[in-house]
């Protein structure tokens, strides 16, 4: 469970205003000092996260923000960060202290949860005195429709309950399909074909490929894992065709030259566009590359922050790529990590990675952002694929899919 990915986690939020008891709250239900609780209000500047299981949720990651409400002289930019914290999220906890009235504030934040589309618990933290039942009963929270508890948060003795219904609330957007679903049954081999170059991490291989591999077995079938030289030779030995083989998006040349028309093959990056929602938005985008020219504005966005190698796929090998097929005078400008236009209405098109590093929900929020502002949005994968001239065959496995 703890060495399940961030991305595959449900994302919870704590929210609240200063002192509310976000931070005690989180220590509660971990049982460790994961944020520093103190009197002082604004102790919490940057987000703070632990990954832990909630069941029936499973693997999570629960994040500690700032005071929505913090007057600080960092507050402003704390409160920003903390709204950037909001389309990553599937679930929220929001937390309120009895003896104090709720504001404005209160109602914004709550507001803004809701229009997210934001699963959210509403924790009343219960100060002495104060019983939360008088609280509600008193009308003072206005906010019936969200389901709430009262706790007294000094002790542990409703940390279950807590737990309890946090674990049968809805996240939003929860992944619900898996990579390889309707792909694969019991006893079926997968080639998988990883290139070792200098790009690739020491010692390990990525993300996505370890994945690829875990469904596999979870599926109960047979992968092989080999580089891109020995593809041949592997074939030659098999005594039946595999049922598909995946490459790394960079190797796409190379082992459709190799693989027969007859036998599946698609990127692991056009798989995680798939796993993460929306592969039909993205190809749409690849058929747009056409329309670029001298002077297009073109942002390349990657969904984690790595040191850049001298053969980097998004600095270096992607616009070589687009060099080599004609598309000369791009303007193109990076981003990565968290960082993502919320208007990118200035660019001609946006190519994203595989996101393998991000929530589906962010995922679909980039999407969403490109739809909405009329720019056409592809990833990686499937733009490696058309620029190659092999996107029909890339994308083969899913015709049904994409009608």
């Amino acid at each position: 469970m703890d060495q399940t990915p961030k991305a595959n986690r449900i994302h919870i939020g704590f929210f609240g205003r200063c002192n509310a008891g976000k931070s005690t709250l989180i220590n509660m239900l971990t049982g460790q000092s994961v944020a520093l609780v103190s009197a002082v209000a604004g102790t919490t500047t940057d987000p703070v996260s632990k990954a832990m299981e909630i069941l029936p949720l499973g693997p999570v990651v629960i994040t500690d923000t700032a005071g929505v409400d913090d007057t600080s002289e960092l507050g402003a930019l704390r409160i920003a960060k903390t709204r950037e914290l909001l389309p990553k999220m599937n679930m929220a906890v929001y937390v309120v202290r009895t003896d104090t009235p709720i504001d404005d504030t209160d109602r914004e934040w709550l507001a803004l949860l809701k229009e997210q589309k934001i699963a959210t618990l509403l924790v009343v933290n219960e100060i002495r005195g104060f019983g939360a039942d008088a609280y509600i009963g008193a009308s003072r929270l206005e906010v019936a429709e969200v389901p709430y508890i009262g706790a007294d948060l000094s002790t542990k003795e409703q940390r279950r309950d807590i737990l309890d219904m946090l674990g049968k609330m809805k996240p939003a957007d929860e992944e619900t399909r898996t990579l390889l679903e309707g792909l694969i049954e019991p006893k079926d081999v997968i080639v998988l074909v990883c290139p070792i170059d200098s790009a690739a991490p020491k010692g390990r291989l990525i993300l996505p490929q370890v994945q690829m591999i875990r469904e596999i077995l979870d599926y109960r079938g047979m992968s092989f894992v080999v580089q891109t030289e020995e593809l041949a030779a592997l074939l030659d030995t098999l005594k039946e065709p595999p049922k598909m083989v995946i490459t790394d998006s960079q190797a796409f040349e190379a082992v459709a030259e190799i693989v027969p028309d007859s036998i599946p093959m698609t990127s692991f990056s056009i798989l995680m566009a798939r796993f993460k929602g929306k592969l039909k938005e993205l190809v749409q985008g690849a058929k747009t590359i056409k329309n670029l020219h001298p002077g297009s504005r073109v942002l390349i966005s990657e969904g984690c922050t790595h040191h850049r190698q001298c053969d980097d796929i998004g600095t270096v090998k992607i616009p070589r790529w687009l060099k080599k097929a004609g598309y000369e005078g791009l303007e193109l400008e990076w981003t990565s990590g968290g960082g993502f236009p919320a208007d990118v209405s200035p660019y001609d098109v946006v190519i994203h990675c595989g996101a393998c590093m991000l929530p589906r929900r962010e995922v679909l929020r980039r999407i969403d952002v490109a739809v909405q502002d009329g720019v056409p949005i592809v990833n990686y994968g499937v733009l490696i694929a058309s620029l190659h001239g092999i996107l029909d065959r890339a994308l083969s496995p899913f015709k049904d899919e994409l009608v």
